[in-house]
């Protein structure tokens, strides 16, 4: 059976981080995924991010569809990593994906502030939330100057400020093994 995880929780969180941790224990597990992360996407669907309420309805949408057909297929688990700042888009993923459960990466916003300007990827902007403190940023951002709707139920919380993202994949991976395995 084909599922799908949405790690979720405000930039800077340690989603990544953390699915970069869990990745490595589902395949030790014989569990292979498709990760589907936003910051790959939107370059292709929007590569002149607005970064607007709209901007955001569709790609996440799109990103729903994506995973939607995935799991759909059979043989496919996958794994959103992206932000999903309003529940409507996750509750949508939660309507459309039979096999579904959110994970919430939950950070206070001082940590993800801190965390986000030692950032190193190349697909995510360095310095979002000073920039958008500054109403320097291009858009909107969540926590800043767009809402993000905490997970009301999640399956899955994970104190990314507490737990290292070891432990917290670890409790990812106990959940999918209860849940899938």
């Amino acid at each position: 059976m084909s599922f799908c995880l949405w790690l979720t929780g405000l930039p800077g969180s340690g989603k990544s981080t953390i699915l970069n941790e869990l990745s490595q224990m589902l395949l030790e597990s014989g569990i292979e995924t498709v990760r589907l992360s936003l910051d790959h996407i939107r370059k292709v669907l929007t590569p002149q991010p607005k970064y607007t309420d709209e901007e955001r309805a569709l790609v996440y949408r799109s990103l729903v569809l994506m995973a939607q057909l995935l799991v759909e297929q059979g043989e496919k688990n996958v794994i959103i990593d992206a932000t999903g700042n309003r529940r409507e888009f996750r509750d949508l993923a939660r309507r459309l994906i039979r096999e579904f459960a959110e994970v919430y990466v939950k950070c206070p916003l001082r940590t993800c502030q801190v965390r986000e300007t030692l950032r190193r990827d190349q697909l995510v902007q360095k310095d979002l939330y000073k920039r958008a403190s500054e109403g320097k940023l291009k858009g909107e951002l969540p926590g800043i100057s767009a809402p993000y709707e905490e997970p009301e139920n999640p399956e899955v919380l994970v104190a990314s400020d507490l737990l290292s993202p070891h432990e917290s994949a670890n409790r990812i991976m106990a959940y999918v093994k209860s849940r899938w395995t």
